[in-house]
């Protein structure tokens, strides 16, 4: 009988690193790891880091720590990083964090397994080299399906060629998706949440001025379609009632596959998956909505009509110091257009204050275009430099305390706005999903305007006992900030109304 391998992912980020952790899941299950919930059960603690912003890899690193920490008094034995701080900082952040057993980037998730177990075993793995992974995939979009490169969420290589499937079908462990094609991951999920996000593309060909991922996630590359649809319909198969396409940006899907309207015919297949009841799309550019996207986005059944859209900022000048487009005009056209196709349309947005050069009127521009925006989530963060962008070598920075002052009255401003646009919701009716439920919270469901984590929740007045996963109509009656109260007036499936449910 082979030796009992145990291993656990600890998963750090954003919803394409939950996806990534999940595809590792998978080959590792499919080469006879057992996976456990906790690192301290584990003989291996593998921390899926995120390296996009100083808390985020302030939290890496304190992840990393935690789990070595069991070492001492739990079963655990090594403590590997992976993930967006492991490849974009390879052997400095082994250096810097000796208590890491191992710093594995991309490259190495092909063979996962194997890694593992040389570490596991006492051997050394040499630690991630970072490079640009811009450079990896052909200038040209159209030429970069082909290459034989580590891209997660697209299945990986090993020395440059393609990984063969794990095995047949039949020969897979419970649970674990078999790769469909030749860049169709394995994957095993994680939890039993009735939502999951799917990758539509990996990397970014955008050249944003503040931001890094380009570097280390390289350049775009869309998944095929078939392969979407197949994972769609395994997660259907699993219990997964609302998918997330997540991607750095997933309004370029398609453009390396010769249709960059891809998108619009692919949700509409996506709805139509038996089981699934929710299509959420995330990661929108605002400089590339088109009139055809936002028609499928409001008006195709069971797709959410929720803009995720990066404006950044509105005032013009510091956009294009950003290296992005539009401007407060612009942005609220858009959505504008927007709400008269789907008045109950969700939008959000993040928001950078303290932009080098930013000025008391750029700031004064962003605060007036959030206040008639009305977001129904806004995520506002200070401007720090980042390692390797162009923003960190200009010049006329913010002075940090005014950054910190300028963050804390946005943050202000758009905690007041959003519980307004939470209030202006009272009466409407809304399909909401039912997420969980517990002793505290009672049932707790999500809108459609309502993205896992990030956007608020409905708290569902209701007798009846609704599991995870049930899909109900309810009336809004009451907000608590950005949440929302609603009671329940159907529940689907059922043929039963709330009061008959009593």
């Amino acid at each position: 009988m082979p030796e009992r391998r145990t291993v656990a992912l600890v998963t750090l980020g954003c919803a394409r690193n939950e996806v990534d952790s999940e595809e590792l899941a998978g080959r590792l299950a499919a080469d006879g790891w057992e996976l456990v919930e906790e690192a301290a059960d584990a003989d291996v603690a593998v921390v899926n880091t995120c390296g996009f912003v100083e808390a985020a890899k302030k939290d890496s690193v304190d992840a990393l720590l935690e789990a070595n920490d069991l070492k001492d008094h739990g079963r655990t034995q090594a403590v590997v990083a992976v993930g967006c701080m492991a490849e974009r900082y390879g052997k400095e952040l082994a250096e810097a964090l000796p208590e890491a057993d191992g710093v594995l980037g991309f490259d190495d998730y092909g063979d996962i397994s194997g890694r593992l177990q040389t570490i596991l075993s006492g051997g050394i793995h040499a630690s991630h080299t970072p490079r640009d992974r811009r450079k990896l995939l052909p200038i040209s979009p159209a030429e970069r399906q082909d290459a034989a490169v580590a891209l997660p969420g697209h299945a990986q290589t090993v020395s440059g060629e393609p990984t063969p499937p794990a095995g047949p079908p039949e020969d897979l462990p419970e649970g674990v998706a078999p790769a469909s094609g030749p860049r169709a991951p394995l994957r095993r999920r994680l939890g039993s949440s009735p939502v999951a996000s799917v990758k539509l593309a990996s990397g970014c060909d955008r050249r944003c001025s503040f931001c890094a991922i380009p570097s280390f996630r390289g350049s775009f590359i869309s998944r095929r379609p078939s392969d979407v649809l197949g994972e769609t319909r395994w997660l259907a198969g699993e219990g997964v009632k609302e998918i997330m396409l997540v991607s750095e940006n997933n309004t370029s899907y398609g453009k390396d596959l010769g249709d960059i309207r891809l998108l619009e015919t692919l949700l509409p297949e996506l709805a139509a998956v038996d089981g699934i009841e929710r299509i959420r799309v995330s990661y929108l550019q605002p400089a590339e909505m088109r009139p055809g996207l936002i028609d499928v986005l409001t008006g195709t059944d069971k797709v959410a009509p929720y803009f995720d859209l990066s404006f950044q900022h509105s005032a013009p000048g510091v956009l294009r110091s950003m290296r992005r487009f539009g401007g407060t005009e612009s942005f609220l056209e858009l959505l504008e257009t927007i709400r008269t196709k789907a008045p109950q349309a969700g939008a959000r947005s993040n928001f950078i204050v303290g932009f080098p050069g930013e000025s008391e009127s750029d700031l004064a521009e962003l605060e007036r275009f959030i206040t008639e925006a009305r977001l129904d989530a806004i995520g506002v963060f200070g401007y720090s430099d980042e390692d390797g962008t162009e923003a960190a070598s200009y010049e006329d920075k913010v002075d940090p305390d005014v950054v910190a002052e300028r963050l804390a009255r946005v943050s202000r401003l758009a905690e007041e706005l959003t519980a307004q646009r939470a209030e202006e919701r009272i009466g409407e009716t809304l399909r909401v999903l039912v997420d969980r439920t517990d002793d505290e919270d009672g049932v707790v469901g999500r809108a459609a305007h309502q993205a896992p984590e990030t956007d608020g929740v409905t708290l569902l007045s209701t007798d009846q006992e609704l599991a995870p996963g049930r899909m109900v109509e309810a009336k809004v009656v009451a907000s608590e900030g950005v949440d929302l109260v609603a009671e329940v007036l159907s529940v689907e499936g059922t043929g039963c109304t709330e009061e008959a449910g009593r």
